[in-house]
Order: C-alpha cells, then structure tokens, then sequence
C-alpha cells in the first residue's frame, strides 16, 4: 500500500469489520451529511471510466457526501472501500484491465440494478448501507438473490458519493452521448446500413462470441461494420471483442450514461436502441455498411421480452441470429421470435461446439427455415456474406 493510499485512508472513518459493517446498516433516527475528501488513490472501473477521466483531470474539483442523509440512485458514482473478497475477485479498469483487488482497496463503481440469472439478482440500496460489487464491471448493489454455484459476494464499504459544485456526480451526467429520438429516428428512416441484432436464451449462450465472429466475417468480406451492445450490465470484455474482431465503430449503453439497463423504462430502452444504433449507423456519411447490436440475457428477461415486441425494434432491425446451448432452446427461441414477427436468419452459439447438438438444431429447426452455423465459421465472409444476405447455401 502506498503512503498517499495509506494516509487518504486514515483521513476517513475507521474501516469496520464485514460483521460489524452488517450490523451496522440499521438506519439512524437522525438524518446527516458529511462532506469529506476524496482518497489520493482510486481505482476506476469501466463503468465509471468518464467520470474517473474528470476526476483524473480535475481532482480539486470533487469530493465524497456520505451520512445517511445520502440516498444513492442507479448511476450514481461511489468511492467504496473492499472489505472482503468474495465471488468477484477482480475489477475491470477503464482500459478493460483485470485489476486484482486486495482488502482496503478504494474502487470508483456505479450503483445499479443487476439480473444475471448465472450469477445474482441485486438492487440499488437505499441508503450509503455496506453492499457488493454485483459486476466485475464496476457495479455497486446490493445483491438479494444468487446461483447456487456462486461464491458469496465480495463485500463492500461506501466512504461516500462523488459530488462536485453542481452535486452528486451520475454516469449520466459524464457520459459523452446524449438522447435525440426525433433526429436519431429521421436519420435511420431515410436512410441506414442492414441492422443484424444477436439474441440468445440466457446468459452465457454464446451471443457475444456469435456477434464478434460474425463482425470479423463480414470485415473480412471488404464491408465496413459497427457493433454494440443496447442491454446488459456495463462491462469491457464484449466491445473489446468487438474491437478486435474488426468493427471500425463500438459503442454500448454505458456511453449512454447507463451502468445497466435491468428495470430501465420502456421509453428510455426505445431511445437506447434508436439513438445507438443511429450513431453506430453513421448514415450522413455514408461509412458503415453493416450494424450488429447485442441485445443481452435470454428472450424472457423483463425488458428484452418488451423490447422484441415493440414496433420500432422491428422498424430498425432488420434480421437476428439466436443463440442456444442445445437443440431444444433454439427451437423454442427461434419460435419464439418468430412469433412476434422477427426474421431469423440463423442459429448458432454454444450448442454448435457439439456436433451431435448440432444436428439435433438443424433437424429441428429446418422446418422453420434457419440453418445452424457454427459459430467459427461465422468468420467465413462466404458464409457471414450469405447471412446478411439471407441466403441458404
């Protein structure tokens, strides 16, 4: 530990233990704010990565509010401090670096809502209370519901949120992009590049590989592509995928000012779809030829769910690849989707690393007229080329 670490850390309340923080969350009967210094050292996350930037560049400018007159919202930015190491042994920084976290570390996070049916159900408390980092991401909540397979969550202390002259600092208010429907919407009417959106049943499908893999065969196919994430719980690793598989443009929700979307309105996941797939979409200039967008989680989750069978979801969209862990999940996924009218121009995703679940998925799904392709092979600009076409070999 660093000297200034050490020294910013004795400048704050003294750290409690994991049992005395829990015993400690009772609220007060008394309400109180308290305005101190920020450490010398903190590590930022990916989701707080614009507002570590301003930090960074402007330290006299902030400061932490703490007392239990504070009531933090999703997206709120708030300097904790690591007071046991569970599940999440590691935060992503803002290059996408896995920073190791050791006890009494100071993290720069970002109160959210987390659905993660693989990992946990967490909520944005209702007071600075000790909670959890909930995403290696760089997200703050308090979790409430876990997989049986999951370690218990790493515990955190909140020393207070980052405020400057104008208040509580919120991702919103840092990030660099801002809704416009109205234009956004003028703009993809008159005229965009073919919209592909990747879907899958869960977690852990496969949708992110699918997605990088078919951006890297159309790239190689000599056509320009941009990808996205529009839901999902702030993290690094699927835009850099992206990156490296060859989009020329990346961006997702957290450019948006969202650290996740879990229990976003309907309206505001509209104008995310709209607003970033026009700005992947770049029409004025004429410069991208295709957009692939990642919708996160399965088909059922709340605001996927909704989002499938909105009209302007389908206006901007033009076809999905589903992916599946196995035969059974594609058929019910691709049906699924079909239903509410979206076209399906193939399935791939974890279930084709098995030739026999392969197989099973083409001979199920052959009736409804999508082939099964590997998700390697999405890679092929042949084959990434047919797709985006349309057409079966």
């Amino acid at each position: 530990m660093t000297a200034s670490l050490t020294s910013s850390i004795a400048s704050l309340p003294a750290p409690l233990s994991a049992e005395e923080l829990l015993r400690s969350a009772s609220p007060l009967n008394q309400l109180s704010i308290v305005r101190h210094p920020v450490p010398a050292r903190v590590q930022g996350s990916y989701t707080t990565r614009f507002a570590a930037a301003d930090l960074a560049a402007r330290p006299d400018a902030f400061h932490l509010l703490s007392g239990n007159g504070m009531r933090p919202m999703t997206g709120d930015v708030v300097v904790a401090r690591v007071v046991e190491i569970g599940n999440h042994k590691r935060v992503e920084t803002m290059e996408s670096r896995k920073a190791i976290l050791f006890e009494n570390s100071i993290i720069m996070l970002a109160y959210g809502h987390r659905y993660a049916a693989d990992q946990f159900l967490a909520h944005v408390p209702d007071s600075l209370q000790p909670c959890h980092l909930v995403a290696a991401g760089g997200i703050a909540g308090l979790v409430t519901e876990s997989h049986a397979d999951m370690e218990e969550p790493t515990l955190i202390e909140p020393l207070g949120l980052l405020a400057d002259e104008h208040g509580v600092v919120n991702v919103a208010r840092s990030a660099p992009l801002h809704f416009d429907d109205a234009a956004a919407l003028e703009r993809l009417r008159v005229s965009r590049p073919k919209v592909i959106a990747v879907l899958g049943t869960s977690m852990n499908s496969g949708k992110s590989t699918a997605a990088a893999c078919l951006v890297n065969g159309l790239t190689a196919s000599d056509r320009r592509v941009a990808a996205g994430k529009i839901t999902g719980t702030g993290a690094g690793n699927d835009p850099m995928h992206y990156h490296d598989a060859g989009a020329q443009k990346v961006l997702d929700f957290t450019d948006f000012g969202y650290p996740t979307t879990f229990k976003t309105s309907m309206p505001e996941v509209r104008s995310l779809t709209v607003n970033l797939i026009d700005r992947l979409a770049d029409s004025a200039s004429g410069s991208v030829d295709v957009v692939i967008v990642e919708i996160a989680d399965g088909v059922y989750q709340e605001e996927t769910a909704a989002l499938l069978r909105d009209p302007l979801f389908h206006e901007v969209v033009d076809q999905v690849v589903f992916t599946a862990s196995d035969a059974l999940g594609a058929q019910a996924g691709v049906q699924a989707l079909q239903n509410v009218g979206l076209s399906v121009a193939a399935a791939s995703g974890v279930m084709t690393s098995s030739p026999l679940a392969t197989r099973e998925a083409g001979q199920v799904l052959s009736g409804a007229g999508v082939p099964v392709i590997n998700t390697l092979e999405l890679t092929d600009p042949e084959v990434a080329t047919r797709l985006l076409l349309n057409e079966q070999a």
